[in-house]
């Protein structure tokens, strides 16, 4: 997991997902499945992905009562997917009760499939974190406080953005994962991200695993981009 590029794939169902993967025969690819494409195709597209040899990381952001994300969990550990995700805000309750689960579901012999948990979106700003959330203060604070409230729980990481993944390491602990979604490239649109950075300066800053969608994803030559995005990512890490 450390060091990982996450290719995120944010497609309406699964021909278009297939169609996507077809160019990458040789290589081996960690995705990130999201709601749009679960709700949309089911657990099947996770079996057609894992045949072809790639990685899986389930991002579903489970937020509810524990007793509900434990029983949820159960299901999604037969699953056999790399990594999942709950929401900090949940609480430490919710976030012990999806570990159970995990645990529970995972069949005799597996490795349980990792978990993390999201802090505070890429696309949240400060202000809104103020304003909306009436969560008072600084936006690096908030994170590192989910980080902490997650690392007592038990779970291997959280989802940050790079911006926050230094001092997560610094005061949280290095082995603790930080994923990084929001990554750009130079030229690359930022959309509806607020905390965004390129592949090295996420590197730079501490980040364990980048998820990079539109950058691959909508590229004409998506091969290419991704190898783009790989040199780049991989180039600092030399």
């Amino acid at each position: 997991m450390k060091n990982a590029l996450i290719v995120a794939l944010d497609f309406p169902g699964a021909a278009e997902t297939l169609t996507f993967l077809d160019p990458f025969e040789e290589e081996k690819l960690f995705v990130k499945i999201g709601m749009e494409l679960f709700y949309s195709s089911g657990p099947s597209i996770i079996g057609r992905i894992k045949e072809r040899g790639h990685g899986v990381f389930l991002d579903l952001k489970l937020h509810d009562i524990p007793h509900t994300v434990m029983k949820a969990m159960r299901n999604l550990a037969l699953l056999d997917v790399d990594l999942v995700t709950v929401h900090a805000a949940g609480g430490k309750q919710m976030m012990e009760a999806a570990l159970e689960g995990l645990e529970a579901g995972t069949p005799a012999g597996k490795k349980r499939s990792g978990c993390v948990a999201v802090t505070q979106l890429t696309s949240t700003s400060e202000q809104q974190m103020n304003q909306e959330q009436l969560i008072k203060g600084k936006l690096e604070d908030s994170v590192l406080h989910y980080a902490s409230l997650t690392k007592q729980a038990g779970l291997d990481g959280v989802v940050c953005s790079t911006h926050e993944a230094g001092r997560i390491h610094t005061e949280v602990g290095t082995s603790f994962l930080t994923v990084t979604p929001g990554i750009r490239l130079v030229s690359g649109n930022h959309h509806d991200q607020k905390r965004v950075a390129t592949p090295e300066e996420a590197r730079r800053l501490g980040a364990d695993a980048i998820v990079v969608g539109r950058a691959i994803t909508d590229d004409n030559n998506p091969l290419q981009a991704y190898h783009t995005v790989l040199q780049a990512w991989e180039g600092v890490l030399r």
